[in-house]
């Protein structure tokens, strides 16, 4: 069914029970051409593309839980391509292009709202390196402004800006980032690809993988077993479990992401802002609440809940960068496992086992960049080639020291 403002009204006279279900529930198929191991953002928009773009039909996405259980539906819902790094900043903006025409692309409502991101400064050294940033935005065609401290109170005359310790000087402003409603951008992608004649298949567990002469044949599921000819990874924190089933290792820990939620409040902050003397990101939801997070939890962890030391420090940052946040209540927190990476920067590549694809190492970056993930990852599993914005993403980069390190904090994942 497509969505419209005539199917809306000729609902609405029926009492709205003549909606079709957005996707099939179908069970799984005894042999597929590719399967997608992971129902969430990427691994539902690689589905996507590769029926839409690329034809493949014969396709399978298997989720463990529910859509929508993982990272997916557990981050800040944050989009931006304000990047640096010649291997990151055409691939985020690819990500973000694809944002902005991706509601009509999948006829889903998925809220995208470019409210503008803004990355505060608070020394000369750091107002020298976001011009530096925003200059090579600029280079790659991407938007980028670096506003003086009396234009950012313009926008924001709240916040802390004689500060003792963090003055704010300044910062740099991507207009066209913003946010997007995290949900449904799983729902739409679930969408497009079951009206493609994907199967997105729930409640379905990947236990183990069928490896023959070193050729992927198939996977063992809580579900049966089930043959392919391709393999597509799309885990997130998870990815480091399901290679080792392969005999794969892979160089990304997975550490614990807390985000939360206040109380609804009146429109406060119209867009996205970060804090530049600690990590502290905010914006507020269309519901009123205001959506923020920071740092890792600093250990290695596959649960999905946080730690009250976090808490504080996230909170504290919070309060240095606008004080009027000690006034409002917490409402809730949440937690998603991050696959950190050893630069920073993510995985798209083959495997050394032939017929195996991996996506993985998102770090902080992988809600914005969904739709080029699973762009760029479909391509790679049709082709077998990497597409030309995801090249600096091989998997032996680290090997070949070719690291795309866009914070220059080196090999400690939990530090980027």
């Amino acid at each position: 069914m497509k969505y419209s403002i005539f199917s809306l009204l000729r609902n609405s006279f029926s009492g709205h029970k003549n909606w079709q279900p957005a996707w099939r529930n179908p069970d799984p198929k005894p042999e597929y051409d590719i399967i997608i191991v992971g129902g969430g953002g990427h691994g539902l928009a690689t589905a996507y593309y590769l029926a839409k773009e690329h034809g493949l039909k014969n396709i399978a996405v298997l989720e463990k839980s529910w859509l929508g259980s993982g990272n997916i539906g557990r981050n800040t819902t944050i989009i931006r391509s304000n990047y640096l790094l010649p291997g990151n900043n055409p691939f985020y903006e690819l990500s973000m292009k694809l944002w902005e025409g991706l509601e009509q692309d999948f006829n889903f409502n998925a809220m995208v709202s470019q409210r503008g991101v803004l990355n505060l400064c608070h020394t000369d050294a750091q107002r020298d390196a976001f011009a530096r940033r925003g200059n090579g935005m600029r280079i790659d065609g991407v938007d980028a402004e670096l506003l003086d401290a009396h234009a950012v109170r313009e926008m924001y005359p709240y916040f802390d800006f004689e500060n003792p310790r963090f003055p704010i000087k300044g910062g740099l402003l991507q207009r066209r980032g913003g946010t997007v409603r995290h949900d449904a951008v799983a729902w739409g992608f679930a969408r497009g690809a079951d009206m493609r004649g994907v199967d997105v298949i729930q409640g379905c567990e990947v236990q183990g993988i069928d490896i023959e002469n070193g050729k992927v044949v198939g996977v063992q599921t809580s579900r049966g077993a089930i043959k392919c000819k391709k393999l597509a990874l799309c885990a997130a924190g998870h990815s480091s479990e399901v290679a080792s089933m392969a005999g794969l290792k892979l160089p990304i820990e997975s550490h614990v992401l807390q985000a939360f939620v206040s109380e609804g409040l009146k429109p406060f902050i119209d867009g996205v802002v970060t804090f530049g003397a600690g990590h502290f990101y905010v914006s507020q939801s269309d519901k009123g609440g205001l959506v923020f997070g920071g740092d890792l939890d600093g250990y290695n962890s596959y649960a999905r809940r946080g730690n009250l030391p976090m808490v504080e420090h996230v909170v504290e940052a919070g309060v240095a960068m606008i004080p009027a946040l000690s006034r409002i209540r917490t409402l809730r927190s949440w937690g998603g496992v991050m696959d950190m990476s050893m630069d920073g920067s993510p995985i798209i590549d083959k495997t050394s086992v032939h017929g195996l694809y991996l996506n993985a190492g998102w770090c902080y970056g992988g809600f914005k960049a969904t739709p080029a993930s699973g762009f760029c990852y479909a391509h790679l599993i049709a082709k077998d080639e990497p597409h030309e914005v995801a090249t600096a993403y091989r998997l032996d980069r680290f090997r070949r020291g070719l690291v795309l390190d866009e914070k220059g904090q080196g090999a400690t994942p939990n530090l980027h």
